[in-house]
């Protein structure tokens, strides 16, 4: 059976890595997709871990041979979603959430509207400008545009199928591993297992 593709998306400071790295640990057989970007690594960020730091020239190249599910430029610089190891990770039948911004988001959920969208708000914009401050990895130009792009980025929160508000984070995760586990049981996704058990009934000729 073929994994889920589970898109999680915030405005910047929303707490969606925070999120999903509790999610990685909590709940088996998913698989994180490593984006590739053009922007410089951020203190204690780890190559092929937190993305793929590449050269805007790499990063042309890639475009060029059809290699992104989707990329976009985000408050100046360029992220980008790897096709190939987003489908590896799904044909072996695992899960992979894939830590997207909004632009990025709604341009996966076009080509793949099966696929399970899960917003993070914050619970306010005092508490989303006191988490970017205090984090303290952007210099005051940077903060301040993602700060003011914020705005528009919750005004998109309906174009999501799920909204998780991230006032306690481990609340906030739990609610994550919910919807995680329930999109598993929708039918249509166990199709296969279900039918091998009605084959099962269909052989015992009661």
């Amino acid at each position: 059976m073929k994994g889920n593709l589970i898109i999680i998306s915030s405005p910047s400071g929303g707490g969606k890595g925070t999120l999903i790295k509790e999610v990685l640990d909590l709940v088996p057989n998913v698989g994180y997709s490593v984006s590739l970007t053009t922007r410089a690594p951020r203190s204690g960020e780890e190559d092929g871990r937190h993305y793929h730091f590449v050269s805007k020239e790499e990063f042309q190249n890639e475009i060029a041979i059809g290699g992104f599910l989707e990329y976009a430029e985000v408050h100046g610089n360029l992220y980008g979603t790897a096709r190939s190891q987003i489908e590896r990770i799904m044909d072996a039948g695992r899960d992979v959430i894939l830590e997207i911004d909004v632009q990025g988001a709604q341009s996966v959920m076009d080509q793949v509207p099966d696929a399970v969208s899960i917003f993070i708000l914050p619970p306010s914009y005092e508490t989303l400008c006191a988490r970017l401050t205090a984090r303290a990895t952007e210099g005051k130009y940077d903060l301040e545009v993602r700060l003011k792009n914020s705005h528009f980025e919750v005004s998109r929160y309906n174009l999501f199928k799920y909204v998780t508000i991230n006032d306690e984070v481990h609340a906030a995760a739990a609610k994550l591993v919910s919807i995680i586990v329930a999109e598993r049981q929708r039918c249509d996704r166990q199709s296969e297992s279900i039918q091998g058990i009605l084959d099962s009934f269909e052989r015992s000729n009661v």
